[in-house]
């Protein structure tokens, strides 16, 4: 029951005080089964993009913390291809920072902080790291590339049938980004959203 009731509160709280940039509610009347939509930072590779998160609210919880990872693709060193994210706030001691005292809506805005801010030190995508750490320019034209194919033209909404990524998907997925660099020298990149 403590969860139940601390999940109405933070709920309650998530839709009359947000966070800015970010929305997070229930699936049907399944209180351990959330959606969240993160928009990307203005100034970073992923401005203009609405990105989808699903929310796995543990038995646990508080005392245990949520499993959310990524529903659609973003090129980033903390995020794998299955939208799984290295993020400290998501793991329990000794490994990880989490403690009952955070809640949905701080891990929401720690996770905003992560996209703005890579830690390429604690990388989930060891090749994305050492392309951010060594070739900024090159990741980032990338990272928006990836967010206007999967973040800005479509995500109006939470797409129901979004499920993991499959292989067929990694694979498309990895030949847009062989692409990404000859297409980005060829086209401007666009400063305003669409």
């Amino acid at each position: 029951m403590q969860r139940a009731s601390r999940l109405k509160r933070e709920l309650q709280m998530l839709s009359t005080e947000p966070p800015p940039g970010i929305t997070c509610w229930q699936t049907e009347e399944r209180i351990d089964d959330l959606r969240a939509q993160i928009v990307g930072g203005s100034g970073t590779p992923y401005e203009c993009g609405l990105f989808s998160l699903e929310i796995k609210v543990p038995e646990r919880y508080p005392f245990e913390p949520p499993k959310i990872r990524f529903l659609t693709p973003i090129y980033h060193p903390n995020i794998d291809n299955s939208g799984r994210i290295c993020h400290d706030a998501l793991k329990l001691p000794p490994k990880g920072a989490w403690k009952p005292s955070l809640n949905i809506s701080t891990v929401l805005s720690s996770i905003q902080l992560l996209m703005a801010e890579p830690n390429p030190d604690d990388p989930l995508m060891a090749d994305i790291s050492s392309e951010f750490k060594y070739n900024k320019q090159l990741f980032m034209e990338k990272a928006r590339k990836w967010t206007q194919e999967h973040a800005v033209q479509k995500n109006t909404g939470v797409m129901e049938d979004n499920k993991e990524n499959t292989p067929d998907q990694k694979a498309s997925s990895r030949k847009r980004e062989a692409l990404s660099a000859q297409q980005e020298a060829e086209e401007p990149a666009k400063k305003t959203c669409v």
